[in-house]
């Protein structure tokens, strides 16, 4: 009996000696861990400073017909005659397309009666055998009668309201128009273009500016435009903002549709201009960031880029303040910091 007695208590022993020791070992792998967790991070740094740039900003865009018409009667019916193809150029006031003028021809017939009744009226009114209540109801009907034959008129016979050429054509004659528009009229003697620029150059972006489009098909040639709208509110996704550009294109050697690219001079500023190895990008997204030196700490900005020069880049941080002349900006070792790393600065 004394024997298990003794068995038992050694082996409770050697189990309190095993799981102390486990603990010990578990706790001073955890420590090792800390330790390598808060290692400092060996990089290099450079401090911020602006340099005088000349602003020129390039930007690409697609080309659009200054003014694009979806030919779209306010009638349903048959579609008599279409007066033109895909391609026809088109003059201002010319017939595009004749509807069924079945509403419109019962309407003038109607508009004709009642102008003989109100020719009547009206010389009866002047002889004071009826009152003027009389006279004014039936002068109202006429012209009630005579607004709405105009209105078939517009949309019996539509006509272009601009000079252009018809770029789509669904209908055909004799079909019967369901509401999808009959044409397409594009205007190119002058064309459009929507820019967006960096939120950065609002404020040296003016209504009235001179600017040149560039294509690829004729690479020797300046195509004169003007920034004719300056939009006044900046996208919360990509920090830009647009400006819509006035092309004047009496040669029509550019088209809608056509992919260009503009610059934009915009004078000379001070600007934080970093080597662009230094500037990170956030994997699955478009925003870009850098890292400063905050006493030994690392402290993650993010940017927008701007104009490019060689190895260089101008930057502006998203937040106004958060960088400024004197900062110190992480160049080399950038890459494995996160917020709020450790830093060993490396001369």
């Amino acid at each position: 009996m004394n024997y298990k007695v003794k068995f038992i208590s050694v082996a409770l022993l050697s189990m309190c000696v095993a799981a102390c020791g486990g603990k010990k070992s578990e706790e001073t792998g955890v420590t090792a861990g800390k330790q390598e967790q808060t290692a400092a991070a060996i990089v290099k740094v450079q401090k911020l400073e602006k340099q005088r740039i000349a602003k020129e900003v390039e930007l690409s865009t697609t080309l659009q017909g200054y003014e694009t018409l979806n030919v779209s009667p306010s009638l349903t019916g048959h579609i008599e005659h279409i007066y033109v193809e895909v391609g026809s150029r088109v003059n201002a006031g010319q017939t595009l397309v004749r509807m069924d003028q079945t509403q419109l021809n019962t309407s003038k017939i109607n508009l004709n009666s009642t102008k003989v009744e109100l020719d009547r009226v009206q010389a009866l009114y002047e002889s004071g055998s009826i009152s003027q209540q009389t006279y004014d109801q039936t002068k109202a009907g006429y012209d009630q009668l005579a607004e709405n034959v105009k209105f078939l008129e517009q949309n019996t016979f539509v006509k272009a309201p601009f000079s252009g050429v018809i770029s789509a054509k669904n209908f055909e004659d004799g079909e019967m128009y369901t509401g999808a528009p009959i044409l397409t009229l594009t205007q190119i003697s002058k064309l459009k273009a929507l820019i967006n620029i960096p939120e950065s150059y609002f404020p040296l972006v003016k209504q009235g500016m001179k600017v040149n489009v560039f294509s690829e098909i004729y690479p020797e040639e300046a195509f004169p435009a003007t920034i004719e709208i300056v939009y006044p509110t900046v996208d919360v996704a990509s920090h830009t903002f647009q400006a819509k550009l006035n092309i004047p294109n009496a040669s029509q050697k550019i088209r809608p549709g056509m992919y260009v690219k503009t610059k934009l001079s915009l004078g000379e500023i001070d600007a934080l201009v970093v080597p662009y190895q230094s500037v990170l990008k956030l994997t699955g997204s478009n925003e870009r960031y850098v890292f400063v030196n905050n006493d030994g700490v690392a402290r993650r900005v993010t940017v927008l880029m701007g104009q490019r020069f060689d190895d260089q880049i101008e930057i502006t941080p998203i937040q106004a303040g958060d960088l400024q002349e004197g900062d110190e900006l992480v160049v080399v070792g950038q890459a494995k910091l996160i917020d709020g790393s450790l830093l060993t600065i490396s001369e």
